[in-house]
């Protein structure tokens, strides 16, 4: 199966899904907002906590279903002894999502700076003894 991959998540979040209950994350990172941007409810995606330059074959994670999505910006405003202030714009994503299955990866595709990260996963069924 073909899909988005949301890279450098948290284990305790990952872990966290696994329990089963619907959970809504805001990403802010760059390459995971690119992601989230061509991703609609109903669609998978797989999540890792392995950083997006060191995906790989075989990597391990999850699949997620989406519920809910939405792509905002936030406008922060910094004041600085009164009379300076400073205002910068973040993009976020906020997604809500319900695990799926466990998932390794099988290929990566090719990770341009500003195009979505996608793979191609397996489901995995069973544990290997290492």
């Amino acid at each position: 199966m073909k899909c988005a991959a949301l890279t450098g998540i948290s284990a305790d979040v990952i872990r966290e899904l696994k329990r089963g209950r619907p959970r809504t994350l805001e990403v802010q990172s760059a390459h995971n907002v690119i992601t989230l941007s061509g991703v609609t409810p109903g669609d998978h995606i797989f999540m890792t906590n392995v950083d997006r330059d060191d995906l790989a074959v075989g990597d391990n994670g999850i699949i997620v279903d989406v519920i809910s999505i939405g792509i905002m910006m936030k406008r922060i405003i910094e004041f600085s002894h009164g009379s300076h202030f400073e205002e910068r714009e973040r993009m976020a994503a906020r997604i809500q999502v319900r695990y799926c299955a466990n998932s390794s990866v099988k290929e990566v595709s090719s990770m341009e700076t500003i195009t979505p990260t996608t793979v191609e996963v397996l489901k995995v069924s069973c544990c290997h003894a290492g």
